[in-house]
């Protein structure tokens, strides 16, 4: 191939088949279940496997697979998670509904003595969900496909997985129940609240996405004003599903804005925060950000040109209170492409054509890199994860496809549990 520049379409669109690519290769095809980063014998990750369901109809969409061979996957898939064992036992798939965090890749065990998660149950079946609403024809394969992606999404009892509280818990184990924490402050639980209250068998009460509201913070950050997260992928993951463009709930209506514009606001603070760079970091500028739950070199301290450094492995990094150890997580930048082209497109743009970070790479960008941290490398972009990871591949296939055509965003509208949890939630206005 020539040396000329590919157009910003079609950049994207190699990205976002490169990225596919994981899960092509890095799934089960006998149960569906999608390895949570490459590495040998490592387990599943229930939400990446509902990244992948999500992703599937994409594919199709884009010609990176046939849409006979995203049917077979996406049974497989679904056949398994309803079938998979479901009960208190501590080597089950799931119980009451919900899933463990990590499962087997060929048994589909739990795995790690792992957390039931309700947060990565829910894109687990806001996957399921997706592909139920995509395969619409009168085959018996696609009836299938609809019929069980229902009967999982129905079954996941979220009433038992308030624990009696006000709020959702993260999760549940075997050995010692509940787990203390329960989900409140903004963040990727928007859509867990919009499934819980639009089930029509467990629902949750009105009264618990008040409850979470109520632990909002608005702040002010680097001249914007905005609901605060710090790490961005909260302000990404739940919008892969819903098109919050011109909906409100009653916390929205009252600031004047829209979800949508506030992961917006969240993408510039980002940016801005590293052109401001106040722990000074190697290499933060305009064209080099995106921090979030990510990957990391550590865990370690080291001194860094006379400077004290203590470096994460995996960890919530964010912004601008951190913790931030200079790692910048490229797919990150990406997931938040649809609201904000236009400081994403010139930022991809550097990632790919100037850092390389996507060179030699089987799925496209590894899930960070580090300048800061002193390591010997031939790489350019200093410490480079040695992993893709299924949760990060998958936003960025989505969300290159919102961005470009919309297609998960009006897939979703047509799915009436999402439009009931939005407005029992308090959801008004444009699409709603």
């Amino acid at each position: 191939m020539s040396g000329h520049k590919l157009t910003v379409e079609a950049e994207l669109e190699k990205l976002q088949h490169v990225s596919f690519k994981y899960f092509l290769n890095e799934t089960n095809p006998v149960n569906g279940l999608v390895r949570d980063r490459d590495a040998a014998d490592w387990p599943a990750s229930i939400a990446a496997t509902g990244l992948a369901l999500a992703s599937y109809p994409v594919a199709v969409e884009r010609g990176f697979m046939s849409h006979a061979a995203a049917v077979e996957r996406t049974l497989a898939t679904l056949r398994f998670l309803w079938n998979s064992p479901q009960g208190p036992e501590p080597d089950a798939t799931g119980y009451r509904g919900f899933y463990y965090h990590f499962l087997d890749m060929q048994t589909g065990r739990r795995a790690w003595q792992s957390e039931l998660s309700t947060v990565d149950s829910t894109f687990l079946l806001a996957g399921a969900l997706t592909a139920g609403v995509y395969f619409n024809s009168d085959k018996p394969e696609e009836l299938e496909i609809r019929t069980l992606a229902d009967a999982i999404y129905r079954r996941a009892d979220w009433q038992w997985a308030q624990d009696q509280g006000r709020t959702v818990t993260h999760g549940w184990k075997p050995e010692d129940g509940f787990l203390k924490y329960c989900w409140e402050g903004y963040d990727e639980a928007m859509l867990l609240y919009i499934l819980g209250l639009g089930s029509p068998t467990h629902p949750l009460p009105e009264s618990n996405y008040a409850a979470w509201a109520s632990t909002y913070r608005w702040e002010h950050c680097y001249g914007y004003e905005y609901l605060f997260a710090g790490p961005l992928f909260t302000h990404q993951l739940s919008h892969i599903w819903i098109d919050f463009r011109g909906i409100q709930d009653e916390f929205m209506r009252a600031k004047g804005i829209d979800y949508f514009e506030n992961s917006r606001r969240a993408t510039y603070v980002q940016q801005q925060y590293a052109i401001d760079n106040p722990l000074k970091f190697t290499g933060y500028n305009a064209w080099c950000w995106g921090i979030t739950a990510s990957d990391g070199p550590g865990p370690n301290t080291l001194k860094v040109n006379g400077v004290q450094r203590q470096f994460f492995d995996y960890m919530g990094r964010g912004v601008p209170y951190g913790p931030d150890d200079g790692t910048i997580a490229p797919w990150a930048v990406v997931a938040s492409l649809p609201f904000a082209p236009e400081i994403v497109l010139p930022t991809l743009d550097y990632f790919i054509n100037q850092a390389k970070l996507t060179e030699a790479n089987p799925y496209g960008f590894k899930a960070t890199y580090n300048l800061t941290y002193p390591v010997k490398s031939n790489n350019p972009s200093g410490w480079v994860s040695p992993w893709h990871y299924g949760l990060n591949q998958g936003p960025i296939v989505l969300m290159i496809e919102n961005y470009s055509t919309g297609l998960v965003w009006r897939l979703m509208r047509d799915c009436p549990y999402i439009a009931n949890g939005l407005q029992r939630a308090g959801f008004s206005g444009g699409w709603l």
